[in-house]
């Protein structure tokens, strides 16, 4: 297949991806008014899992079809980086002060909690064939699965103890959750088909362009599979939904490290990390750098901007993925 033809399908699959986040957005937006939740544990638990989709099915294909460990890892790391950078876009977008000023300190705790996950990953990459093992599986596998669903709980109760207003309340009679489940479940699927398309263009694309999988995953693929947390987040935006699009990208950050134990799961030589090229290790570690300024920009709640665009910690994000992408390229 020719590379202006693998392009041409790229550029397909990120088309429909990015219309079906938008449909995402508007249907959960209406769920939320429905069903009274708050628009931050929305992005939170349902658009975070659904617009993840994609890394989920690139995932499984990539160890099961493709049986390329590195397209797997390397996609599910590089996606928690590129949705960390796109909280830049939308620091950029909002002109009239930081994000951080108006977003909730609820997502504190989701971020924590995507911390201590990528730490687990990190430790497993570094360790390799020597971290403990279950069968087939890596024992970080059954630990990530239990850390997801505790953050779950965790921002669900934490929200409930804090009292946080429901934003998501509008005027007029509330949308019925039966008419949106349709649409929602409609869009979700659209993404999940692009999503299983992709791990065979991104090795077919490896291969015509002489790049190494890891390379290819961490940044070709893991761009197009955030395609959807994008439009949410940019649909989000128009809601005047900041805590949802927040909620979204944190969300979806721990769900794609969630992804590395179902992709463990499908990978039949071993444990799925032990398997993993090292050079992954630094894709975790630069999550961790990342996701600690976020966590520094809710707590300090910076006010200024540099050069009347950014504010410092969205310097500090751009910073750290361009030290990122050079020390990926030299590797």
């Amino acid at each position: 297949m020719t590379l202006g033809l693998l392009l041409l399908q790229f550029v397909l699959c990120a088309l429909l991806i990015a219309r079906a986040g938008y449909m995402l957005c508007v249907s959960a937006d209406r769920i939320a008014q429905a069903t009274g939740l708050s628009r931050g544990w929305v992005g939170l638990a349902l658009l975070a899992t659904v617009t993840s989709l994609p890394e989920l099915a690139s995932g499984i294909s990539a160890v099961a079809v493709v049986d390329a460990p590195n397209l797997a890892v390397g996609n599910a790391l590089g996606a928690c980086v590129f949705n960390l950078l796109f909280l830049v876009a939308i620091d950029a977008l909002q002109r009239h002060q930081p994000i951080y000023q108006r977003a909730s300190a609820a997502h504190l705790l989701s971020a924590a909690f995507g911390v201590v996950m990528l730490g687990f990953v990190t430790m497993s990459l570094v360790l390799a064939s020597d971290a403990p093992a279950l069968l087939h599986l890596g024992l970080y596998s059954p630990v990530l699965l239990a850390l997801y669903l505790l953050a779950l709980r965790s921002v669900f109760a934490h929200e409930r103890a804090m009292k946080l207003p429901d934003i998501a309340a509008a005027p007029g009679t509330p949308p019925e959750p039966h008419r949106e489940v349709g649409p929602f479940l409609m869009a979700a699927a659209v993404v999940l088909a692009a999503g299983t398309w992709l791990p065979s263009l991104g090795d077919e694309l490896a291969q015509a362009m002489g790049w190494s999988r890891s390379f290819v995953g961490t940044l070709f693929m893991a761009f197009v599979t955030t395609l959807p947390e994008m439009a949410v987040t940019l649909s989000a935006l128009r809601l005047g939904a900041l805590d949802m699009a927040f909620g979204n990208l944190l969300g979806s950050n721990l769900f794609n490290v969630m992804i590395l134990a179902v992709d463990d799961a499908f990978y039949r030589r071993g444990p799925l990390l032990a398997d993993a090229e090292p050079v992954h290790a630094g894709t975790a570690v630069a999550a961790i750098v990342m996701t600690g300024l976020v966590m520094i920009g809710l707590v300090m709640r910076p006010q200024g901007r540099v050069l009347r665009v950014l504010s410092w910690v969205s310097v500090g994000l751009v910073a750290a993925y361009l030290m990122h992408v050079t020390l990926l390229a030299l590797a």
